[in-house]
């Protein structure tokens, strides 16, 4: 059972999660963007990606702090969420993914997880290109507040180092 593939896409899949870590540590939460705040992007983001991820199905347990609507872009909530608790959950989903990673296999990558439509690579792709799209558009109202480009790590950079391009 190989896992050369599965290693790549963990590997990206790390610096992906990090990014969105210097992206809600950066952001101002409060910031709208297409009548939404930043925090409900953030939320938006994290939500599908933990849903999406793995597997959409019935398996699929909500965060303790949802509410029906919250990681919806057209529906506005009153109470908004803190980037301690983005941050909390985006650690949960961390978390969630390496345990999914260690049990994964290339030839597993082709498989559709029980209940599901999509094979899991379908899945995973289709994640990391909604979230990053996403995590482009909370930098980008970053950059307009303050004129500084969050750090994006890539192929070749650290996971640790300053928030901010120098």
């Amino acid at each position: 059972m190989s896992k050369n593939i599965v290693a790549i896409i963990e590997e990206q899949t790390k610096i992906m999660l990090y990014n969105m870590r210097t992206a809600i540590l950066t952001c101002d939460m409060d910031y709208i963007l297409c009548g939404m705040p930043i925090w409900k992007h953030v939320y938006h983001t994290l939500h599908s990606c933990d849903q999406w991820f793995i597997n959409p199905t019935d398996n699929f347990i909500e965060p303790e702090f949802h509410k029906p609507g919250l990681n919806s872009l057209d529906i506005p909530n009153a109470q908004a969420l803190s980037k301690e608790t983005l941050l909390e959950y985006l650690s949960k989903i961390e978390k969630k993914l390496i345990t999914f990673f260690n049990e994964l296999t290339d030839e597993k990558l082709v498989v559709q997880p029980d209940g599901c439509e999509f094979s899991n690579l379908k899945l995973m792709i289709g994640q990391m290109r909604h979230f990053n799209v996403h995590l482009g558009n909370i930098n980008a109202t970053t950059i307009i507040t303050t004129h500084r480009w969050p750090r994006v790590a890539g192929l070749r950079d650290s996971l640790d180092g300053s928030l901010y391009e120098e």
